[in-house]
């Protein structure tokens, strides 16, 4: 997994956009205006982070080693995925797109479909 990889994952989500708006290092993914996901193109391993549910979130810091609370962010509603060798794809795309579908389901009606 890589981040042209992750990148061209989120732009294929319905309505989404990319910006800098904190640094050049750190690249955020929006829907209706609202981050779902930002990446740190700096780091190495890959690192991202994404919104969950609350109580969600604390399982997969539990689970996974992997996942921590979200650095720089709410750390009960963000987690950051260190994208180390061996993580498995699939999962982290699953969290890419729970995070895309909270974002998008507490957007309101007219922003969802200006969205569609």
């Amino acid at each position: 997994m890589d981040v042209e990889f992750i990148r061209d994952y989120c732009l294929k989500l319905k309505g989404v956009e990319e910006s800098f708006p904190f640094d050049e290092n750190t690249l955020v993914f929006k829907v209706g205006g609202k981050m779902f996901l930002l990446l740190a193109l700096d780091s190495n391993p890959i690192s991202i982070n994404v919104k969950c549910e609350p109580n969600y979130a604390v399982e997969l810091r539990e689970k996974y080693h992997f996942v921590e609370p979200g650095y720089h962010m709410n750390k009960k509603h963000w987690n950051t995925i260190v994208c180390e060798k061996g993580t498995n794809s699939k999962l982290v795309l699953n969290w890419i797109l729970d995070s895309y579908n909270l974002v998008f389901s507490g957007l309101t009606k007219q922003k969802k479909l200006t969205l569609k």
